[in-house]
């Protein structure tokens, strides 16, 4: 038997139960956890959107402002949406996979599904590796106070210009601001580190949801292998096995489809917000990278770097987990054309036929009703983000 939770999701684990979304006994303390890291990124939003306020009203403050600030309401549109869609996300969805795993008695099935799950660690590493190097470059308070001089020499700029930097995204009349700036630094510390945790392990989840989804599909087509195979001495006992077989595997491929459509219908309205906010947000930063160039400042420069790096792969492995996911359901198909199904009996091929006829239909990932998950749909957020910043860099020039 395969311990789902112990095996596949113990780093999901602890990334959720730091941010309080990990399903156990929901505690005052964790209550009031969830409540906090909420909290603390939805007042980000309005810290950033104050310097509208405080400062000089010129496009390209409101340019600088609207680009940090659409980061924040991107980790606020994902903590919300595992919040409020707790159950049907979180709980339920590994409760399932538990029992599906539970049913899996031929030993290559099983091997399957740990191959996936090994796949999961193997990713989720790499992930967390990428997550530690990101918090090391994107919290300057850490890097200041623990190795003072290698954050700025490492940059090549001094404190003072550091300062200067992030003057930009404090509103100008904050009491005293210069004086209580590490007080600031540890606010926009803790920012980021719920934020990074909450797309981190939220995709994380919902990636490794999609690949027990792509293994279930997988032992769909081992299923119809194994039961169109045996067609030496077709006898009555042998013609039930067959047929029980393609039953099975029609079973575990709707078992996956559902699995995988349910969780992100939960998800759909959230998901259609956080595709339109990252756009906006990729849109922004890249006019604000070549605005910054202009003036060689390479700090700043490098500040929206990083987030334009973040978008971009947060949205390349969103689709890639939607092509992926259509791409196991089209091979369960290719199987079904490919096996020796005209040597089974006449019953056997009414039922390949159809298959045959439901695999006509592709399964996608949607959301909104509008959007497909897909790499062809990520080439598409990614060639309109680049129009709309050479629309607005052209009509500034």
């Amino acid at each position: 038997m395969i311990s789902i939770k112990n095996r596949h999701f113990n780093v999901h684990r602890i990334l959720l139960l730091a941010i309080g979304l990990w399903p156990c006994q929901r505690s005052r303390l964790v209550q009031f956890q969830m409540i906090l890291c909420f909290g603390i990124l939805v007042s980000s939003i309005g810290f950033q959107l104050l310097t509208l306020i405080t400062t000089e009203f010129t496009f390209d403050h409101v340019i600088n402002a609207f680009s940090v600030g659409l980061v924040f309401t991107m980790y606020v549109i994902m903590y919300n949406a595992f919040w409020y869609n707790f159950t049907e996300i979180v709980e339920r969805p590994l409760e399932e996979l538990q029992h599906i795993c539970n049913e899996l008695k031929d030993k290559e099935e099983i091997v399957i599904m740990k191959k996936y799950g090994d796949n999961i660690k193997r990713f989720t590493f790499y992930a967390l590796v990428l997550y530690i190097c990101d918090l090391i470059i994107l919290l300057p308070t850490i890097s200041l106070s623990i190795m003072p001089n290698t954050f700025t020499v490492a940059l090549h700029i001094s404190e003072s210009e550091l300062r200067h930097i992030l003057y930009k995204y404090i509103p100008k009349y904050f009491v005293d601001r210069k004086n209580y700036l590490c007080v600031v630094l540890l606010y926009f510390d803790a920012i980021v580190c719920i934020g990074a945790t909450t797309f981190l392990a939220t995709g994380l989840m919902l990636f490794a949801y999609l690949k027990h989804a792509c293994g279930m599909l997988r032992i769909a087509s081992y299923r119809i292998k194994k039961a169109i195979n045996i067609r030496n001495n077709i006898c009555p006992k042998n013609e039930a096995i067959m047929y029980k077989g393609i039953i099975y595997a029609i079973h575990i491929h709707r078992t996956a489809i559902k699995f995988s459509t349910i969780i992100f219908f939960s998800l759909h309205l959230s998901l259609f917000a956080f595709v339109i906010v990252a756009v906006i947000c990729l849109t922004l930063n890249l006019y604000a990278v070549a605005k910054i160039a202009l003036h060689e400042n390479s700090i700043d420069q490098f500040f929206h770097i990083i987030i334009i790096i973040g978008i971009f792969v947060y949205l390349f492995f969103f689709n890639y987990m939607g092509q992926e996911l259509t791409d196991h359901n089209n091979d369960v198909f290719l199987t079904v054309y490919n096996v020796q199904w005209y040597v089974a009996p006449l019953r056997i091929q009414k039922l390949i036929l159809f298959l045959l006829q439901r695999g006509n239909k592709n399964v996608n990932l949607n959301f909104g009703g509008v959007f497909i998950l897909s790499l062809e749909f990520f080439a598409s957020l990614m060639k309109v983000s680049t129009s709309y910043f050479t629309v607005i860099y052209s009509m500034q020039d």
